[in-house]
């Protein structure tokens, strides 16, 4: 039996006093090195060595080779340890494109401009649930294969906007397509995507008022060396900039780089929302805000939600901060602003409409203008006590005649796991007032009905609403 005795040299390595002769053991000893090597690198980038953490380097390799004798294996090299490396959810590198695609790389200077035009500094960062946020359908080929997966949180509000658009895509932008429920039944995983990129693209566009369109997408080298004060989120520092003069070619891009935005992992929301930013400008999104907002995300309990100039951005294409029509150039004493209060300008494809309960209660519900109200298709977008969904019609003469507005069918989804098939309501503006069928005429009717009968009804004043056997659940 031979005994080896190393001494530990002033540059961390281990020298044998045999003479150096190369040992299995040596072998073994230099490939902890080499792995370490690439922990270190890989840490540095946000990475992480699965079930590795708290370990040290022997154990690593023993736990990495509990089924396999490294004594036997010693050719194996590095690069065998590195398919065992995965990436947290936070760090898309599997969906990072290469850098030879193109496009411009973010400056710091962008970056810094992005982060204040979104939160108002430069050291917060998108937390978790915004993180994990993608463009994710739900089954294929299934009641809800239209629909969007969305939980709850900030990043929800985006999702039903661009929710609203696949509709808008799949019942009145598709050739020789029957707008009925079966038909949106019958969408498949191709069509979803396809339905996806042509929201995107769409809502991308108009934002660049039909000009040009911005994508972002993350590759994998950061594009800047930060400053003290930015805040490193090791997403936005590698974003590349990709501008196209058609909406076309914007939707083909899209369609070719989908999994960047429908995948786990993506940052699907976040990378979309920088799209939509450097579509608009930034410049022209400072010039679209008043002095009531001057940042698109407000933070309360520890999460971030859209402000209302962001929800118009991504329903009109203009960062308006408010939901009236036009500009308010007078207080409600009659006394000229210091600086005009910033509306809806024009009426666009997608419509909003608005409900809170509280601030129903306290008098305090800002009335949605008619731009908003009636847009040029049927389908809203619906805060809903803060909550978001959306509602729509197939009948796409339903807001041009009148006469449709008598007795029809609205259709409404919020996003959650919960629901399991779309909701159907009948809307009836003539038979008779939505109050006379309640039994309890003393109390607040806005306690007694479900929020989004009265979200309905700022729309259509006093009509009955019926679920059609489903118990309301919003």
């Amino acid at each position: 039996m031979c005994i080896y005795i190393y001494h530990l040299q002033m540059d961390g390595s281990l020298q044998s006093t045999n003479g150096g002769v190369k040992t299995e053991l040596d072998d073994i000893l230099s490939q902890i090195a080499e792995l370490d090597k690439w922990r270190e690198i890989f840490n540095r980038r946000g990475m992480e060595l699965q079930g590795c953490f708290g370990m040290r380097p022997l154990e690593r390799l023993k736990a990495d080779d509990e089924t396999e004798d490294v004594s036997r294996s010693p050719t194996k090299t590095p690069q065998a340890y590195i398919s065992h490396l995965t990436v947290p959810y936070s760090i898309p590198r599997s969906l990072a494109v290469s850098q030879s695609l193109g496009g411009h790389p973010v400056s710091f200077e962008q970056a810094l401009s992005l982060r204040k035009i979104l939160f108002g500094n430069t050291f917060h960062v998108f937390n978790y649930e915004w993180k994990k946020s993608c463009f994710k359908f739900r089954e294929p080929y299934s009641n809800l294969s239209y629909a969007l997966e969305a939980e709850r949180g900030g990043a929800r509000a985006i999702q039903m906007a661009v929710q609203a658009h696949i509709i808008k895509y799949l019942l009145f932008t598709r050739p020789a397509e029957s707008c009925t429920m079966e038909s949106l039944g019958e969408v498949g995983d191709k069509e979803q995507e396809r339905a996806l990129a042509a929201a995107l693209a769409d809502i991308l566009w108009t934002a660049g008022e039909e000009r040009s369109a911005t994508i972002s997408l993350v590759t994998s080298e950061r594009c800047f060396t930060p400053h003290l004060d930015y805040k490193l989120d090791n997403f936005t520092e590698r974003l590349h900039l990709f501008t196209f003069k058609k909406k076309d070619d914007t939707r083909k891009f899209i369609y070719e780089h989908i999994q960047c935005f429908n995948e786990e992992g993506s940052h699907g929301v976040i990378l979309f929302l920088y799209s939509l930013i450097f579509s608009r400008s930034i410049v022209r999104i400072q010039e679209d805000l008043d002095i009531t907002s001057t940042h698109l995300l407000h933070f309360s309990l520890g999460n971030f939600s859209c402000r209302q100039a962001l929800l118009n951005l991504l329903l009109t294409g203009r960062a308006s901060p408010n939901v009236f029509n036009g500009s308010l150039l007078c207080d409600e004493d009659g006394n000229p602003l210091v600086q005009p209060l910033r509306g809806v300008l024009a009426r666009s494809d997608v419509g909003f409409l608005h409900w809170s309960r509280e601030q129903a209660e306290h008098a305090k519900l800002p009335v949605v203008g008619s731009m908003l109200k009636t847009p040029k298709l049927p389908i809203w977008v619906c805060n809903i006590n803060g909550t978001y969904g959306v509602l729509f019609s197939f009948n796409r003469s339903l807001l041009s005649d009148w006469k449709m507005e008598h007795l029809f069918h609205l259709y409404f989804y919020n996003g959650q796991p919960t629901q399991g098939t779309t909701a159907i309501l009948t809307i009836d503006t003539h038979s008779h007032h939505w109050e006379s069928g309640s039994i309890d005429n003393q109390g607040d009717p806005e306690k007694r009905f479900p929020s989004l009968e009265m979200t309905i009804r700022t729309k259509w004043e006093g009509a009955a609403i019926d679920w059609n056997g489903t118990a309301p659940f919003f």
